[in-house]
């Protein structure tokens, strides 16, 4: 063999090792590379971040089971005397986010400092706050004064776009079209009308648009037809009725002559619903409440009972599961409708809005509390009493219908007790005060006046209606209003009425919506488990032990 052939042989293995020394070198840099990689991106959370090839944009990158490119925006913001609402925008078929992908972010004012501090919201919607995929964020206010804003924790904690953003005070906050006249209904803040007050419409002009300043002319100007309390009714352009084709909704607003047009989120939609011949439901309830899923279980159970047949719970913020509930609710026989209401103080603008949603359906619709009972002494069914009634109006020789049934209110005391009855209201409050105090009402929806004046306890009826008054002996409502201190003293956070003070409010001290021999903060009274005690009335507790225990277990389906 030649120098040059053994040469030749020599490198051969020289290069394989060469070779193979370079590619485990490689593979063990890549491991290790890979390895702290993964150690790093664990280190900075108690999630896995999903780490792409891509250069996305910011609010791009959501976590769990999210669409891979949503962008998800601020829609707008409302800052309400103890918390902020954003309003959150999806794109179509995203997910949306949970109360623990995001944090409430609390800045210094006029400064670009770190945050001061992070918090999980304090309540967020599981659904969709609407039908254009939109959903609602709550944040405690910053008593320090600072900036609240609004970040995904799975996306390095980078604030959300702020949207513009809007004082509760003043504020158109909510509008729907009335099917009957085609005339846009809006729901405002800052009018400072009076309890039951009407104002001249001719001083008040609805305006629809993108640009609600009026500054171009892409904005469409109506005429108001009514004004009054926290309600404007406007012609509908018909270019709004008309407009079938968008996906998302108009906005609008309300301008008053000599003041600027009032800020809005309020957008109408027009829904094209065919309006049947008959009505579904002979008589229908709604409520509204906050924090109040508790009670409803017994509340509901009984009153479908008796014959409600549908229910709508406008919920005011409510943060105790009352989603939960409510789909335990549902039934074969019955619907129940939670109505996202996050408006605080605007309850008569609520039962406006409900009366007008019910409208379609429902013959009649009582509007009573969670705390409300109808109790039938009588024997007679809700439903047979309705009936005699509506005969009453075809046969009376008034030339008037019936559109209002008033009944009287009985108030419960604690009857003793100290802690919350086991087996609930109904069966343990058993003391009430001798006289009744005031009323509530079950109403026509169609007969109602076109102001949609209301006092919670009553509304104004069209002309051609008139109100009856029932007797006690055959129907009458018991209201478990005071309550044992520790359910009681919630009605110290804060009245939902419009034209009702707060109780720890130094106004209003003799208002019948008060309670007797209390002041402005909620300390419990000595005697208070032994005030409002003047009648035992157990008739509603043996009817309803006589109906609802189980035989075999003596429970209540409530317990």
């Amino acid at each position: 063999m030649g120098f040059k052939d053994r040469k030749n042989r020599s490198c051969l293995p020289r290069a394989v090792f060469l070779l193979w020394c370079t590619l485990v070198f490689l593979l063990v840099s890549g491991f290790t590379f890979s390895t702290l990689r993964l150690f790093s991106t664990r280190a900075e959370g108690s999630y896995t971040r999903l780490v792409s090839k891509w250069n996305i944009p910011a609010m791009e990158v959501m976590s769990g089971d999210h669409s891979a490119n949503p962008i998800i925006t601020i829609r707008e913001t409302v800052i309400f005397p103890d918390q902020v609402l954003f309003f959150l925008k999806y794109p179509p078929s995203t997910a949306l986010l949970a109360k623990d992908d995001l944090n409430c972010v609390y800045t210094p004012p006029n400064s670009s400092a770190q945050p001061l501090l992070d918090v999980t919201p304090s309540s967020i919607e599981g659904g969709s706050y609407d039908e254009n995929h939109h959903q609602i964020v709550r944040c405690p206010l910053d008593p320090r004064g600072g900036i609240v804003s609004l970040a995904v924790k799975h996306n390095n904690g980078n604030n959300l776009s702020p949207g513009p953003t809007y004082r509760w005070n003043s504020l158109a906050y909510e509008a729907m079209i009335d099917q009957q006249d085609n005339s846009t209904i809006i729901f405002v803040k800052g009018l400072n009308l009076g309890s039951g007050k009407s104002a001249d419409p001719s001083k008040f002009k609805c305006i629809y648009g993108s640009d609600l300043t009026g500054s171009n002319n892409s904005a469409l100007w109506a005429d108001a037809v009514s004004v009054a309390q926290e309600i404007v009714r406007c012609r509908t352009p018909l270019s709004v009725l008309n407009n079938t084709t968008s996906n998302d909704s108009v906005k609008v607003s309300v301008k008053v002559a000599g003041r600027k047009t009032l800020d809005s989120i309020a957008r109408v939609k027009n829904h094209h619903r065919q309006l049947g011949p008959k009505k579904k439901h002979k008589i229908c309830v709604c409520t509204m409440l906050r924090n109040q899923a508790r009670f409803l279980p017994e509340w509901f159970t009984y009153h479908a009972s008796i014959g409600i047949q549908n229910w709508f719970i406008y919920d005011n913020n409510s943060d105790d599961e009352i989603e939960r509930v409510v789909e335990s609710m549902a039934g074969e026989n019955h619907s129940v409708t939670r109505v996202v209401w996050p408006w605080i103080k605007s309850q008569e603008a609520g039962f406006a809005h409900c009366a007008l949603r019910a409208r379609d359906s429902c013959e009649w619709v009582g509007f009573i509390d969670v705390d409300e009972f109808i109790h039938l002494p009588s024997d007679l069914s809700l439903l047979d009493i309705i009936d005699s009634q509506s005969k009453l109006s075809s046969s009376s020789s008034s030339s008037r219908e019936v559109g209002e049934i008033r009944v009287s209110c009985h108030d419960f005391g604690p009857s003793g007790l100290k802690e919350m009855p086991a087996k609930g209201v109904t069966v343990g409050y058993t003391c009430r005060m001798a006289a009744p105090e005031r009323h509530k009402s079950i109403v026509r929806p169609d007969a109602l006046n076109s102001s949609l004046i209301n006092y919670v306890h009553h509304f104004q009826l069209k002309a051609g209606f008139r109100v009856v008054n029932l007797n006690r002996r055959e129907v009458v409502i018991n209201h478990y209003k005071y309550q044992v201190w520790a359910v009681f003293k919630e009605k110290f956070y804060r009245r939902v009425a419009a034209y009702v003070s707060d109780w720890q409010e130094k106004t209003n001290v003799g208002s019948k919506d008060r309670t007797p021999g209390l002041g402005t903060k909620p300390v419990e009274p000595a005697d208070w488990s032994s005030r409002f005690c003047e009648v035992n009335d157990t008739g509603l507790r043996n009817r309803v032990l006589e109906t609802f225990t189980d035989p075999k277990t003596g429970l209540l389906p409530w317990e």
